[in-house]
C-alpha cells in the first residue's frame, strides 16, 4: 500500500509542476496595465451613447483583461495588444494628435474605417506604429494632406486610405467630397518603402499632382491596387498588367472626361488578374483580342471608355467571368454569339452602345447564360423580336431592354422569369396585349412597359401583384375600362397617354401608398369628385390633364394632401381653384390650364412661396397680375386670359424667372425694365397685347434668352443695338411681327445670332425646353400661313424669325444666309428689297 502511495505521488509531481508552469504562462496573456489604460483613455476621447449606437468599446471596462475586449486582439505569448478593429464603431469627434492610441507600440493591425473624425488631419504620429502591417482608416472623414511620415510604415502589407464614394445612374451622378490629398513626394517615398505591400487602396484620394508612372515602382508582391476616382492625369503605364501577382486592379477616370488614359496591351498580359475595372478611362479605340488571355478574370468593367468596333471574339474565352460591364461605349455590329460561352456570368451590362440587329438567339448565345441575375441591354439599338431563349435565364432578377428597336409581341417565354424584381421594356415598338403570363411575376417591384405600341385592355391581375411598387404603362394604346384597383404596395402608377375609357373607379382609394398618379391624356369621361383622393395621404404628384373629365370639389369636403408637390388639372372643366390646393403647403408646380376658371387670381397664391411653376393659361381670369408672383416663380404662364393694366414692374434683383408667358391678354403700358434682373430668363412672350414701347434693346444683357416674342403689340421705332458688340447669342426664336417697327432690318443683331448659325440635332434625339425642376414643357404660339398654332413643346432645335407686318425697309442682308438652322423666316408685308444671299 505504501509503495503504491509513493509511486502515485512520484507520478503526480511532474504533472503538478506542469500545471504550475501552464498557470504561470497563462498569466502572461493578460495585457499590460499601461496598454489597458491607454485604450480606456482613448475610449473617453469619443463619448458614445450606447443606447442608440452599438460600439465595441462598450465592453471596455476596468478590471477586465483588455485582451477579451471586443475589437482587441493580443499576442498569445507576450499579451501585448497587436490588433485593434474599431471599424463602424460610432467614433465621432476630432481625432486627437496626442491620442493615447499611439502608446500601443506593438500594434500590427489597426482598423478605424467608417467612423467620423470630423475632417481631422491624419496625425503624423501614426508613424510610431513601426510594426504595423495592416492599416485601414478608410471612409472616416480624415482630410488634408496625407502626412509624409506615413512612408515610415515600411512593414505595411495592406494600406487603405479611401475616403470617396461615387456612383452614376441614368439620371444623376452622386459623389461624396474628396478630403484627402496625396502629394508626389509622399507617394514616391511610400512606394519606395513599401517593399512588402500586397494591398494598396487609395480610391478617392486627390492625386492631381501625381505622375502615374510612380506606381510602377511598387513591389511585385502587389495583389490589389485600387485608384478609383483619384483625379490622376496623363498616361498610366500599361506595364502594370505585367505585375506577376496582381489580381485586383481598379483604375477609373472622372466620368468620361478623358483626363487619364491607359493603353491596353495587345499581348503579354502576364498578371493573374481576377478583377479589372477601368471605367471612365480612355483605353484607346479598340478592345484588343488579347483580353481573352486573362483566363482567371472574374469581373471586367470597361464602361464609359469610348471603345468602338466589335467586341472581340476572344471574350468568350473568359470562362471564369461572373460580371461583364461594357456599357456606354461605341461598340457596334451584332452582339457576339461567343458571349454565350460565359456560363458563369451573373451580371451582363452592355447598355448604351451601337449594336445592330437582333440579340443572338442560338443555343450557344445569350440564352445559355443560365446563372445571370442581371441583364442590362438598354439603349443599344438592338432590333427584331426578343429571342425566346431569354426565357431560359430563370435566375434573372433585373432585366432591362428599354430604349431599343425591339418589335413584335412580348414573348411568352418570359413567363419563366419568376424571380424578376425589375422588368424594363420601355421605348421600343412592342405591340399586342400584355401577355397573361406576366401575372406569375409575384416578386416584381418595377414594371416599365411605357412608350410602346401595346394595346388591348389592362388585365386585372396587373393591379394585384403583391410587391409591385412602380408601374409604368404610359404612352401606349391601351383601351377599355379600368375594372378595379386593389390595395397593394403601388407607390407610382402612370397610365397617361393611352385610350382608356369610362370613369376613374372609386377603388383608386385603395392605393393608400401611392405618391405618383398619372392618368393624363386618356378618354375618360364623367364627373370626378376630387374628394375621392382624400385618403391618398402619401400623394405627391397628381396628373389628370386632358382626359375629358369634369372635376368637382364637394362643397362640404375639407381635406388636405400634406405631401402634395405637383398638380396638373389641365382641360378638366374646372370653374374654380380646388380648395385642397390652398391647404397644400409644399406645392411646387400647379398647372390648371385650359379650364373655365374665372375671376381674379386668389390672394392665397401669394402664400405659396414654394411654387416654382404656375400655369393658369387659357382660362377666364381677369384683373391685375399680382406683384407677389414675381418673387419666387421659375415659370409663369398666364397666356390667353383677360388680364389688363401694366405688367408688374417689380422684378426683384436675383430674380430666378426662366419663362414669362403673357401672350394673348390685354396688357398695356411699357415693358418693365426690371426684367433685366431675371438673368436666367429663357423665354419672354408678351405677344398679342397692347404694349406700347420701343424695342427693348436692354434685353441684350440677358445671356440665356432663347425665345423673344413681341408680336401684335404697339411697339415702334428702330430695332437697333445701343452697344458696339450686341448680344442675343442664344436667341433662336424672334417674333416682332405686326408692330410698327421701321428702318433697316437689325443687321447687327443678326450677325450675332450664333444659335441660329449652328446645326442642331445631330447628336441624338432633339429635346424640349422645360422647367429645370420638373418635366413641365414650355409652349409657344407660332404663325404659319396666316394661322396661329400653339406648340405644346419648344424643341431645342427650333429656330425662326418673324418680322412681317412692320415698316422695315432697305435690302435683306446676306447674313440671313448664314442662319443655317432656321426652320421659319417671314419678312413679308414690309418695304424690303432682295439682294444676293450668300450661303
Amino acid at each position: 500500500m505504501g509503495i503504491f502511495t509513493m509511486l502515485s505521488t512520484t507520478l503526480c509531481l511532474p504533472f503538478f509542476f506542469l500545471c504550475l508552469k501552464t498557470a504561470f504562462s497563462s498569466s502572461l496573456h493578460f495585457c499590460s496595465h499601461e496598454e489597458a489604460a491607454a485604450l480606456l483613455q482613448f475610449k473617453t476621447s469619443f463619448p458614445i451613447n450606447y443606447t442608440v449606437c452599438y460600439s465595441k468599446t462598450e465592453s471596455w471596462k476596468e478590471g477586465i483583461d483588455c485582451c477579451s475586449w471586443d475589437g482587441v486582439s493580443c499576442d498569445n505569448v507576450t499579451g501585448h495588444v497587436i490588433a485593434l478593429d474599431l471599424s463602424s464603431d460610432c467614433l465621432s469627434r476630432t481625432f486627437p494628435s496626442n491620442s493615447t492610441l499611439f502608446l500601443l507600440k506593438n500594434l500590427k493591425s489597426l482598423n478605424l474605417s467608417f467612423n467620423d473624425f470630423r475632417l481631422s488631419k491624419i496625425p503624423p504620429e501614426i508613424s510610431q506604429f513601426t510594426r504595423l502591417k495592416h492599416l485601414d482608416i478608410s471612409y472616416s472623414e480624415f482630410s488634408g494632406q496625407v502626412p509624409a511620415k506615413i512612408a515610415h510604415l515600411s512593414k505595411l502589407v495592406s494600406l487603405n486610405l479611401s475616403n470617396f464614394f461615387s456612383f452614376e445612374s441614368d439620371t444623376m451622378v452622386f459623389s461624396s467630397p474628396r478630403n484627402l490629398i496625396l502629394e508626389t513626394t509622399t507617394l514616391r517615398n511610400l512606394v519606395q518603402n513599401l517593399s512588402e505591400v500586397r494591398e494598396l487602396v487609395l480610391s478617392g484620394v486627390d492625386m492631381t499632382s501625381v505622375n502615374p508612372r510612380f506606381f510602377m515602382n511598387l513591389s511585385f508582391s502587389l495583389t490589389t491596387l485600387n485608384l478609383r476616382d483619384c483625379q490622376l492625369r496623363g498616361n498610366f503605364p500599361n506595364s502594370i498588367f505585367r505585375f506577376p501577382n496582381l489580381k485586383n486592379f481598379y483604375l477609373s477616370g472622372s466620368f468620361g472626361k478623358g483626363n487619364l488614359t491607359i493603353d491596353l496591351p495587345s499581348s503579354n498580359w502576364s498578371s493573374p488578374l481576377q478583377q479589372l475595372d477601368l471605367s471612365d478611362m480612355d483605353c484607346g479605340r479598340r478592345l484588343p483580342e488579347s483580353i481573352g488571355d486573362l483566363k482567371s478574370l472574374q469581373s471586367l468593367c470597361l464602361s464609359h471608355c469610348n471603345l468602338e468596333g466589335s467586341i472581340p471574339t476572344s471574350i468568350g474565352n473568359l470562362s471564369e467571368l461572373t460580371s461583364l460591364e461594357l456599357s456606354s461605349n461605341q461598340f457596334s455590329g451584332p452582339i457576339l454569339a461567343s458571349i454565350g460561352n460565359l456560363r458563369q456570368l451573373t451580371s451582363l451590362y452592355l447598355s448604351g452602345n451601337q449594336f445592330s440587329g437582333p440579340i443572338p438567339a442560338s443555343i450557344a448565345s445569350i440564352g445559355n447564360l443560365r446563372q445571370l441575375t442581371s441583364l442590362y441591354l438598354f439603349d443599344s439599338q438592338f432590333s427584331g423580336p426578343i429571342p425566346a431563349s431569354i426565357g431560359n435565364l430563370s435566375q434573372l432578377i433585373d432585366l432591362s431592354l428599354s430604349s431599343n428597336n425591339f418589335n413584335g409581341q412580348i414573348p411568352s417565354s418570359l413567363a419563366n422569369l419568376t424571380q424578376l424584381t425589375f422588368l424594363g421594356l420601355s421605348n421600343n415598338q412592342f405591340s399586342g396585349p400584355i401577355p397573361f403570363h406576366a401575372s406569375r411575376f409575384s416578386k416584381l417591384s418595377i414594371l416599365d412597359l411605357s412608350y410602346n405600341l401595346l394595346n388591348g385592355t389592362l388585365p386585372p391581375w396587373i393591379f394585384t401583384l403583391p410587391l409591385l411598387e412602380y408601374l409604368y404603362l404610359n404612352h401606349n394604346q391601351f383601351q377599355g375600362q379600368i375594372i378595379q384597383f386593389q390595395q397593394n404596395s403601388l407607390t407610382l402608377l402612370d397610365l397617361s397617354n393611352n385610350k382608356l375609357q369610362g370613369s376613374i373607379p372609386n377603388s383608386i382609394a385603395n392605393l393608400v401608398n401611392l405618391n405618383y398618379l398619372g392618368l393624363s391624356s386618356n378618354l375618360f369621361t364623367g364627373l370626378v369628385e376630387l374628394d375621392m383622393f382624400s385618403v391618398l395621404q402619401n400623394l405627391e404628384t397628381i396628373f389628370l390633364s386632358d382626359i375629358n373629365l369634369s372635376l368637382r370639389m364637394n362643397v362640404n369636403a375639407n381635406f388636405t394632401l400634406p405631401k402634395l408637390t405637383d398638380v396638373s388639372f389641365s382641360s378638366c372643366n374646372l370653374s374654380e381653384f380646388p380648395n385642397f390646393i390652398r391647404h397644400s403647403n409644399g406645392l411646387q408646380s400647379l398647372v390648371l390650364s385650359k379650364n373655365s376658371i374665372h375671376g381674379n387670381i386668389p390672394e392665397w397664391i401669394c402664400e405659396k412661396d414654394d411654387i416654382q411653376v404656375l400655369d393658369l393659361s387659357h382660362n377666364n381670369l381677369i384683373g391685375k397680375i399680382p406683384n407677389c408672383l414675381l418673387k419666387f416663380l421659375l415659370v409663369l404662364n398666364l397666356q390667353a386670359n383677360y388680364f389688363d393694366g401694366n405688367i408688374p414692374f417689380g422684378f426683384p434683383e436675383g430674380c430666378e424667372l426662366r419663362n414669362l408667358n403673357l401672350h394673348g391678354n390685354q396688357m398695356d403700358g411699357l415693358l418693365p425694365r426690371s426684367l433685366v434682373n431675371c438673368s436666367m430668363l429663357e423665354v419672354l412672350d408678351v405677344g398679342n397685347n397692347s404694349i406700347e414701347d420701343t424695342f427693348p434693346h436692354w434685353l441684350e444683357s440677358l445671356p440665356e434668352l432663347q425665345v423673344l416674342v413681341l408680336r401684335s403689340n404697339k411697339f415702334h421705332g428702330f430695332v437697333q443695338s445701343t452697344k458696339e458688340s450686341p448680344s442675343f447669342p442664344k436667341l433662336r426664336v424672334l417674333d416682332l411681327s405686326s408692330n410698327d417697327f421701321l428702318g433697316p432690318l437689325p443687321l447687327r443683331y443678326m450677325e450675332n445670332f450664333k444659335a441660329m448659325m449652328e446645326p442642331h440635332g445631330e447628336d441624338g434625339s432633339p429635346e424640349y425646353m422645360k422647367a429645370p425642376t420638373n418635366s413641365y414643357q414650355y409652349s409657344l404660339v407660332v404663325t404659319w400661313k396666316g394661322f396661329e398654332y400653339e406648340l405644346q413643346g419648344i424643341l431645342t432645335v427650333f429656330s425662326s424669325i418673324h418680322l412681317s407686318n412692320n415698316m422695315f425697309e432697305g435690302e435683306i442682308p446676306d447674313v440671313i444666309g448664314k442662319l443655317s438652322s432656321l426652320k421659319g423666316l417671314n419678312l413679308s408685308h414690309n418695304n424690303l428689297t432682295v439682294a444676293y444671299l450668300h450661303g
